[in-house]
């Protein structure tokens, strides 16, 4: 777009600028000085400009940076007269340096070449603003800023375009409205063919946020999302990269309103899980690196923009892994098991603990059932205890613990605690081991056995009652069954606990502790041996003569 295409309002730039620099009358004009006199206390020079009357100037206009003064009285220097002290007038030394500087520069323009200037706007007026450019006054006529009635531009820094240079009345324009017309032209030109093929291209890694970064391709900045990073999902992208990196990008979207283009790194890139069936499969073993530890697991880079999750529970065959960093560190290279591949859901799972040796293995191959070993009580539940020894966990259940009814782990033990056990069962494909105090001691079962036999009448106190039978207490840690069809001649409903009942043993198994009486057959026994008294009593009581008369009879 050319200067002549804009359309601008019929106004007087030179004008607008000359009134931007505050002239007081317009008799004013760059004029020869001769410093008379420095009056320092009033920080002022008296200054002969060649009229009836000497002229003032501040001192601060001829100080340098130490505030030392660069003129001395009789010097003559170039001034603009400014305005009026009563009867004398004021006169600037700096503004006459900014009309030279000006003025040479107006003189060594060059039509044939294009400037783009940097400055800072410092006045306005109603027709535009004031650019001051490395000490140069440029005029910026207000429709060609690009800058809002509403807004307060003063000490806005901008970029223009000078569009016109008058010499006859020493003034620049510039325009920040050709520069950016011109800017989105070739935004747009960039943008549509980024977007025309998506095409890859390189772009150079200018700014990293915690949403993303911003990526320079050709000259214009693109955001990158940080969920558009990689194809493992959202990430940080300071993990992956830094400022100046560069990166091959894919344009994806841009916003003309917020003038915003959006960037894909993984869109530029093969995306690993259309192929993930021909590459993996679930029980392959790979190599990866951790790359995140969270209290639950684990993240791993497989390469390949491909990333697994490693659950805390699978790190290790220790049922009791308090965190994930107590066994790995992130950068570790690890070989583990791929246990799930969810190719809807762009899931992958893997196992640290499949490649281990599994600890119950390695028990059963050193412990068998029956041999007696130490163990450290790990925790205590309300079933029982789980005792460490070595690698695996056993169960003391409290039905393990005593021959004694109603005693509990947490009646002999507590947590860190040694105890000695015997194995009574060892499950490897439930990873289970099973303890026993009692089996290490001889049950009163087996103690009452070895003084009792079958036919021995005993008697014990009614302990419970049941829908099949009555236990009785026969002594301590010693309970037997008397079932309802051994109850005769006694009566269910007359039973209560805690009464004393006299009865037989019918049934004894050591080995199971089990105990069975009868009343029936112990009636049936005292009959029998009270038919058997009476028969040795009648054979003692009976005569010679009986007998003799007895055997003549047969």
């Amino acid at each position: 777009m050319k200067f002549e295409d804009i359309e601008i309002e019929d106004v007087d730039f030179g004008a607008m600028l000359e009134e931007s620099f505050k002239k007081a009358d317009t008799k004013s004009d760059l004029v020869d000085g001769v410093i008379v006199k420095i009056v320092e206390e009033d920080n002022q020079a008296i200054i002969d400009v060649g009229r009836k009357n000497e002229a003032f100037m501040s001192l601060d206009q001829i100080r340098d940076e130490d505030g030392e003064i660069f003129f001395k009285e009789g010097d003559t220097i170039p001034v603009v007269i400014t305005g009026q002290r009563g009867e004398r007038p004021i006169v600037s030394y700096e503004l006459a340096e900014k009309r030279a500087a000006l003025a040479e520069f107006i003189e060594e323009y060059d039509d044939e070449q294009e400037y783009v200037i940097e400055g800072t706007i410092t006045k306005k007026n109603k027709g535009g603003f004031v650019v001051d450019v490395s000490g140069l006054e440029f005029f910026m006529p207000r429709t060609l800023s690009y800058i809002s009635y509403k807004t307060d531009p003063i000490g806005k820094n901008i970029k223009a375009l000078i569009v016109k240079v008058d010499k006859e009345k020493g003034s620049v324009i510039v325009s920040r409205k050709e520069l950016i017309e011109r800017e989105k032209a070739e935004t747009q030109e960039i943008v549509d063919k980024l977007l025309e093929n998506k095409a890859v291209v390189v772009g150079t890694v200018k700014k990293i946020t915690s949403y993303g970064m911003f990526v320079d391709v050709g000259g214009m900045d693109g955001l990158v999302h940080y969920s558009q990073i990689s194809h493992k999902g959202p990430v940080n992208p300071s993990k992956y990269y830094k400022e100046g990196d560069e990166v091959n990008v894919v344009a994806i979207d841009y916003d003309k309103k917020k003038r915003h283009l959006s960037l894909s790194i993984k869109e530029a890139n093969l995306d690993p899980w259309k192929d993930i069936d021909n590459t993996l499969r679930a029980g392959d073993t790979v190599s990866v690196t951790v790359s995140n530890i969270e209290p639950y697991g684990a993240f791993v880079d497989l390469g390949e923009d491909l990333e697994a999750f490693l659950h805390v529970s699978e790190l290790s065959w220790e049922k009791n892994v308090k965190h994930p960093k107590d066994h790995i560190e992130i950068g570790q290279k690890l070989d583990v098991q791929i246990i799930e591949i969810d190719k809807q859901q762009r899931r992958l799972r893997v196992s640290r603990k499949t490649l281990l040796p599994k600890p119950i293995d390695q028990f059963a191959s050193a412990n068998k059932v029956g041999d007696i070993i130490k163990g450290t009580v790990s925790s205590v539940t309300d079933f029982g205890a789980f005792l460490k020894i070595g690698a695996v966990e056993g169960l003391l259940h409290n039905q393990e613990i005593s021959w004694e009814k109603g005693k509990t782990a947490k009646d002999i033990c507590k947590t860190g605690d040694e105890l000695e056990v015997k194995i009574i069962k060892i499950d490897r494909e439930q990873g289970k081991v099973s303890l026993s105090i009692k089996a290490m001691q001889e049950s009163p079962v087996a103690a009452f056995a070895k003084k009792h036999k079958n036919g021995d009448i005993v008697e014990g106190t009614v302990k419970d009652k049941k829908d099949f039978g009555i236990f009785v207490s026969i002594e301590p840690g010693v309970d037997a069954l008397l079932r309802l069809d051994d109850l005769a001649p006694l009566k269910e409903e007359e039973i209560e606990k805690g009464q004393t009942i006299r009865a037989v043993i019918s049934f004894i198994d050591a080995k199971n502790d089990r105990i069975r009486i009868s009343v029936r057959r112990l009636q049936r026994q005292e009959e029998r041996e009270a038919l058997e008294k009476l028969n040795a009593e009648q054979d003692d009581s009976m005569t010679l003569g009986d007998a003799f008369a007895d055997f003549k009879r047969k």
